[in-house]
């Protein structure tokens, strides 16, 4: 288990990505138009889901509890139910004013809960969408989910463009879809960033330098967003966010978290589960594949991290 703490004056906005968008435009802006666009896109947004059997007592953000958020990068595309292609999970503590940052590699070898298979956990989401997705991941950091955010990755290419096109910093030159992306500050539309953030075979650091990527694509676009010239395109912005974008967080449970857990996001942890690669037999593919295996020491030293984090011992 790595551990990489940052402290940060940057507020909530910046960890809950395209959500956040709408809380920083939000602040931009008074109008009565904008105001309903943006409650609509919310309201199309969300998804009621059951909550966690972990959990005694219903989590309560106007209480000022520790929660937790798993967030799905989730790669649909035609005729194909999709899958998680990132997964993390964010343990908030506004007392001690820090958020714990997990990211599971996608390939790691766990059990589907529910459906008694092993293969990789990324799989999850398509043998029950999100449910199973969020079960899954409950069982495997034993710990209790409280919300979640899945994201469409192709909304990058809808929000890129919408926005103009963003600027991110690239720390590798690569060739990937048929697009060449140069070392340092580069320039991309919505195609081109969709691609940058899907890139993995090419990349040393596999899944964890797609994550990083993709968190690139996430902040330049809540910087893009966030300014004043790009407002008048807010219509088009909201309608590719309501459409590839599911949450079961309410529009009043997101202005609760803006509001009462701003200065938890002074520390940010990064905690990166390490893991080592092997050729297994995979049980809904039947035949072997590459999985990321986490050893059951290192994800107890995890799941005790987040434990404590979220004050559940």
């Amino acid at each position: 288990m790595r551990k990489k703490k940052r402290k940060r004056k940057k507020n909530w906005k910046r960890i809950f990505g395209v959500l956040s968008l709408l809380m920083i435009m939000a602040g931009c802006t008074y109008g009565v138009s904008f105001y309903q666009s943006m409650t609509g896109a919310v309201d199309s947004m969300y998804k009621e889901t059951e909550t966690t059997e972990m959990r005694e007592v219903e989590i309560s953000l106007e209480g000022l509890g520790p929660f937790s958020v798993l967030l799905l990068g989730v790669d649909e595309r035609q005729g194909d139910k999709g899958r998680s292609d990132s997964i993390m999970v964010l343990a908030v503590n506004p007392e001690k004013e820090s958020v714990e940052m997990v990211s599971i590699p996608r390939d790691t070898r766990t059990e589907i809960a529910g459906k008694g298979i092993t293969t990789k956990i990324n799989h999850a989401y398509a043998y029950g969408g999100v449910e199973t997705a969020t079960d899954t991941v409950e069982q495997f950091l034993d710990i209790p989910i409280d919300y979640f955010v899945q994201i469409n990755m192709e909304s990058f290419k809808g929000i890129v463009d919408a926005l103009g096109g963003i600027t991110v910093m690239n720390y590798e030159e690569f060739t990937h879809a048929g697009t060449h992306f140069a070392e340092g500050e580069i320039l991309l539309n919505g195609k081109e960033a969709l691609a940058f953030s899907r890139m993995r075979y090419e990349d040393v650091r596999g899944d964890f330098g797609r994550q990083t990527r993709q968190r690139e694509v996430l902040e330049a676009i809540i910087e893009k967003g966030a300014s004043f010239s790009t407002l008048t395109k807010y219509q088009d912005i909201f309608d590719t966010l309501g459409d590839h974008i599911k949450t079961n967080l309410t529009f009043d449970q997101m202005m609760d978290i803006q509001k009462n857990y701003r200065s938890a996001a002074q520390s940010i942890e990064q905690i990166e589960m390490e893991s080592t690669s092997e050729k297994l037999y995979d049980e809904g593919y039947g035949k072997e594949l590459y999985f990321e295996i986490i050893t059951d020491e290192e994800r107890l030293k995890v799941q005790q991290h987040l434990k404590e984090q979220l004050e559940l011992q």
